[in-house]
């Protein structure tokens, strides 16, 4: 803890030391937040007194998510929250208050001269690492594998080098945030090659950003295998990759494959070069809602280009690809499109300018798909196959059987019928892999910025650089939190447990319980359903359910569910039948506003409206009912 603020809790705690005389014996020599009244935890528990007409106490696993902050911590970072002087005690206030705060990867290893190994190793920053290396190379292995946030920076990496190789195997693995800034990579460099295999798999936000990678390189070919895969909401730069290259050939194997909401953008990508050869097998296949942005691709002036896109986006769901410029002005290019985009649910496919001005370019789309439109393309050199128009029945066929998508994770959703005694089932992956957080009270909650029109505010409150992953984080949060409610929904986002409890009160009155499941044991096995409890005798009810969203407090999206049953059963091991877990299910009765691309449809063969779906409530989420 700086002095500064040390200093400030010294006086703090003089102050009320005198105004708390008769309490000064049994609380001076002990500020444990179990026990002092002036805790916040201790605040909370009055509050839910005075807000939950029942008599159930709060229950321990929402409070323990509750700010660990002393008193006297909390009354100085409340004053320093007001003053909007958190960020120069931010350090400290993090490690109190048990915050997830971001910082980038330190700098080290300049200009490195040997080959290295780097094994089970954290993140760091590496500049201007192997240039200038002859042969040799270096490895990359289980790097920041299962960390909370993988944190790298390779500025000038194996710039200038010769048959120099690089190899990024299994990095990052089940990584909660993962950041990787590739700043002229491989520039200048001639021979030798770069390959990320495993790279960024299951990531909950991958960030990574491939600036001027292998410019003006010379036969460095790059082979990027099973790259972010499993991945949630990701994103991906390239800009400027491979500019100017001579003879740098590129290629994405299983990339992006059966990942969530990943987004890829290829700016001036091939810019210039001379033989370049690009190839995409299985590119975001699989995946959900995928978003590729391909500008200037392998035009302005490119000689005897060649790429390849097969199974690209196959068997996704939705997505959206543009290529603005693509192979614009380029001489004797070559492009195939093979089994393009054929999502089982229609996407939308944009291709302006491509190929325009070109010599010599050659084109080819075999069996490419539905919403595809060509904008001012090149009216030679360019020839169209099979043009696949899947109708709705078609599309449900294809993934009601062996081809279901790992996204939607069949056994997530289930019908009603299978809660009953005796039934067996798969549970799914119940745990959390957000980072472990909590909340703030909401005195200092109440006085922070929170909004994307207030962004600037919030980065500087939790000292978020430009264009870093942290600004990434804020600013999804913020989004998905004023995101206008789905039709029927009351939503908000919570940052404090009393403005989880005032939101339930509004929704359901002052007569309420919080329930979740009790531990996440039987995760992703066959288990065995026990007694099976109706709450409100199993009638049709409403409730307030809440989820978790990535930010550095503990922050919930709560929403109002109309329509639902929800259940609290008994989890059985299969062998013994001994009681292992506590699950608490919920039912969602009208599924008539749900999506027709629903996970939950995907996985049950139907569609809006037609079944209800039932999901079990996953380890730190939680749901609000009436009580019984």
């Amino acid at each position: 803890m700086d002095k500064t603020v040390k200093l400030n809790l010294f006086f703090l705690f003089l102050f009320l030391s005198s105004i708390t005389v008769s309490l000064s014996k049994t609380t001076t020599l002990n500020t444990s937040t179990k026990s002092n009244p002036f805790s916040p935890k201790s605040s909370l528990t009055r509050y839910w007194k005075t807000q939950i007409s029942n008599k159930h106490p709060i229950p321990n696993f929402l409070l323990s998510k509750a700010s660990p902050l002393p008193p006297l911590e909390f009354s100085l970072f409340t004053k320093l929250a007001s003053n909007n002087s958190l960020s120069s005690h931010l350090s400290s206030f993090c490690s109190s208050a048990n915050l997830f705060c971001i910082s980038d990867a330190t700098v080290s290893n300049s200009g490195h001269p040997k080959d290295s190994n780097f094994a089970v190793y954290d993140g760091k920053g590496f500049s201007n690492y192997g240039s200038g290396h002859l042969g040799g190379g270096d490895t990359f292995k289980n790097y920041s594998e299962n960390t909370n946030f993988a944190s790298s920076g390779f500025t000038k990496y194996s710039g200038g080098s010769t048959g120099h190789r690089e190899g990024f195997n299994s990095y990052a693995t089940d990584a909660n945030v993962a950041n990787s800034n590739f700043t002229s990579y491989a520039g200048d460099a001639t021979g030798g090659n770069g390959e990320f295999n495993s790279y960024m798999p299951r990531v909950n936000v991958p960030d990574l950003r491939f600036t001027t990678y292998s410019g003006n390189g010379n036969n460095h070919p790059l082979t990027f295998k099973s790259y972010v895969d499993d991945t949630n909401s990701g994103n991906q730069q390239f800009v400027n990759y491979a500019r100017n290259g001579n003879g740098v050939p590129v290629g994405f194997t299983s990339y992006g494959d059966t990942s969530n909401v990943v987004g890829s953008t290829f700016s001036h990508y091939g810019e210039l070069a001379n033989g370049g050869n690009d190839s995409f097998k299985a590119y975001s296949s699989n995946a959900n809602n995928p978003k590729n942005e391909f500008k200037s691709y392998g035009g302005g002036g490119g000689n005897a280009g060649s790429d390849t896109f097969v199974s690209y986006r196959d068997r996704a769901n939705s997505g959206t690809d543009s290529f603005v410029s693509y192979g614009r002005k380029a001489n004797s290019g070559r492009s195939v499109f093979v089994n393009y985009g054929k999502s089982f649910n229609p996407g939308s496919d944009s291709f302006r300018e491509y190929g325009k001005g070109a010599t010599g370019q050659h084109t080819g789309f075999s069996t490419y798909s539905l919403n595809t439109t060509f904008k001012e393309y090149s009216k030679t050199g360019v020839s169209f196959g099979q043009y696949a128009k899947p109708g709705l029945k078609e599309g449900l066929n294809k993934v009601s059987g062996s081809l279901v998508n790992k996204w939607s994770e069949p056994v997530k959703f289930f019908r009603e019928k299978m809660l009953k005694k005796g039934t067996l089932m798969m549970m799914p992956d119940i745990v959390d892999k957000m980072p472990r957080r909590s909340f703030l009270p909401r005195a200092i909650t109440s006085k922070l910025p929170f909004a994307t029109n207030k962004l600037s505010d919030v980065k500087e409150v939790f000292q978020a650089q430009d264009n870093s992953i942290l600004e990434r984080v804020l600013s999804n949060t913020l989004s998905e939190c004023e995101r206008a409610p789905s039709l029927g929904e009351t939503k908000r986002c919570v940052g404090s447990i009393e403005d989880m409890v005032d939101f339930a009160v509004s929704v359901l009155g002052h007569d309420v319980v919080v329930r979740t499941t009790e531990n996440v044991r039987g995760s992703k096995k066959e288990v065995m359903i026990g007694e099976v409890k109706g709450v409100n005798g199993g009638k049709l009810t409403k409730s307030v359910s809440c989820h978790q969203s990535l930010y550095p407090y503990l922050m919930y999206y709560c929403h109002s569910v109309p329509k639902v049953r929800v259940y609290v059963a008994e989890i059985l091991d299969v062998s013994s039948k001994a009681k292992i877990n506590t699950g608490v299910a919920i039912c969602h009765i009208d599924t008539s506003a749900w999506s027709p691309g629903h996970g939950a449809f995907i996985a049950l063969g139907s569609g809006p409206g037609k079944i209800e779906v039932c999901h079990w409530i996953f380890e730190n989420d939680m749901t609000w009912t009436t009580a019984d």
